[in-house]
């Protein structure tokens, strides 16, 4: 089993701090943060603008869904997931040695379902306009890549192609442009490989369309939270979007960090 930062359902005011840091972050309506500069200057980089610092190192912090993110759900075990006729087909059919022998091991480890996973991320600028994500589980890396970007083509890959923006809470009439700035990432994926949102095998497409927000949340005693909603869209295999949503507390250091390679089985 993965290592992460299990918090075991029978301490209720642990679990009910990370709820309500989750509601105080998703709660606030939220608008395209305009990444300007200053009278005459150019336009801020997506790094300069940032109204929250999402680098460092996190671990995931897994309060729910334990059965199915923790170790690998039972064949035919698909609850929650809003599945088509074909999309239960396809999982029915199941078997990892195919995976493993397809060299397809990565399957569960896409974009779609890669950050609910128990896992270490790092997150760090790789320039002005393009923040990575370093995941290890599955030694995974993802680009969010800002401003007028476009995507190069060529095959699907697992992380597909990210557009991201930022955005910021509404100020109101009278708002002071000088006040402290916050606000939350949304990133937008496509162009996937095909792969499965469960690792027992629950497909989505290479239609598919992953839309998550980053959102960040501050205790008193200094501790930080990410909070990703990641919302998948799949015409083929889901008859409607899959929401889920995810916590990782922010750590000093890299000290547990563990890349590892997929796996079809664990």
């Amino acid at each position: 089993m993965r290592h992460c930062n299990f918090l075991s359902m029978p301490f209720p005011d642990r679990s009910l701090t990370v709820v309500a840091l989750i509601g105080a972050a998703l709660l606030a309506p939220a608008s395209v943060y305009a990444q300007g500069g200053g009278r005459g200057g150019p336009p801020a980089t997506a790094k300069a603008s940032a109204p929250i610092d999402m680098t460092g190192y996190w671990v995931s912090v897994i309060t729910e869904d334990w059965r199915y993110r923790m170790v690998t759900p039972t064949k035919g075990d698909y609850q929650s997931v809003p599945m088509t006729p074909a999309s239960r087909r396809i999982a029915d059919m199941w078997d990892p040695a195919k995976d493993e022998s397809a060299g397809e091991q990565c399957k569960a480890y896409g974009a779609a379902v890669i950050l609910r996973l128990p896992e270490r991320l790092h997150v760090t600028w790789q320039d002005d306009e393009t923040l990575k994500m370093e995941v290890d589980a599955g030694t995974q890396s993802r680009l969010f890549h800002f401003g007028n970007w476009t995507s190069p083509g060529g095959a699907a890959t697992w992380q597909g192609d990210s557009v991201a923006q930022w955005e910021m809470p509404g100020r109101g009439r009278g708002g002071n442009a000088g006040t402290a700035k916050s606000g939350n990432l949304k990133v937008t994926t496509t162009h996937l490989r095909a792969g499965y949102l469960r690792k027992n095998g629950v497909p989505y497409s290479e239609d598919a369309k992953v839309t998550e927000y980053f959102d960040m949340a501050h205790e008193r005693n200094g501790i930080q939270w990410l909070v990703v909603t990641t919302v998948v869209d799949d015409p083929k295999y889901l008859t409607q979007s899959f929401v889920t949503s995810s916590q990782f507390k922010k750590q000093a250091d890299g000290t547990g960090w563990d890349p590892t390679p997929c796996s079809s089985r664990w």
